[in-house]
């Protein structure tokens, strides 16, 4: 995390967090969801404007992190925003020589392949669970193909989110009633 970020956090801890106004969908694209799109319905059915500005990628990537309840959050200065998934918190890129990384180019460790019922292809790391980008399934198969893979896992993805302790939508686990 940023040290900006860290300061800004001591300085004003009590800042409210904000939900259901970003979101990360199938190919990485970061995506504001102002009030009108948070009227149109949820992260899955409208997504909101996709962010271009590469130095607020890189600093949304940069302070991007999860909490105790599995919910990945932005940390903007003092405030948390929490992130709609669309359907895991990573989308790893695959180089050609099967090598997996973030969209900022870090590299990450493979340690099991998932595919679901839907042919979707998934790679567990040590940042976590992510979805293989869709522009690189050539590069994928022929790592799996190759041997440079483990052979997948088959999964249903209902169960990802359980299964690998992220939440979809921490905005409607914050409106749940309290029990």
């Amino acid at each position: 995390m940023d040290d900006i970020v860290k300061q800004a956090m001591a300085k004003w801890p009590k800042v409210p967090a904000c939900f259901d106004w970003l979101g990360l969908d199938d190919r990485g694209d970061w995506y504001m969801r102002d009030d009108d799109i948070q009227a149109r319905g949820c992260f899955t059915q409208a997504k909101g404007s996709k962010l271009a500005h590469s130095k607020l990628i890189e600093f949304i990537e940069r302070n991007y992190a999860c909490d105790e309840k599995g919910r990945w959050f932005f940390q903007n200065g003092p405030q948390r925003v929490f992130v709609e998934l669309q359907s895991t918190p990573f989308v790893w890129r695959v180089q050609s020589n099967g090598q997996l990384t973030t969209n900022q180019g870090e590299i990450v460790q493979m340690l099991q392949t998932l595919v679901d019922e839907n042919g979707r292809l998934y790679a567990l790391t040590e940042k976590g669970l992510g979805l293989i980008h869709s522009m690189d399934t050539w590069h994928a198969a022929q790592a799996l193909e190759d041997k440079l893979w483990p052979a997948p896992k088959d999964v249903q993805f209902a169960h990802l989110a359980h299964d690998h302790g992220f939440m979809l939508s921490p905005a409607k686990d914050e409106k749940k009633p309290a029990a």
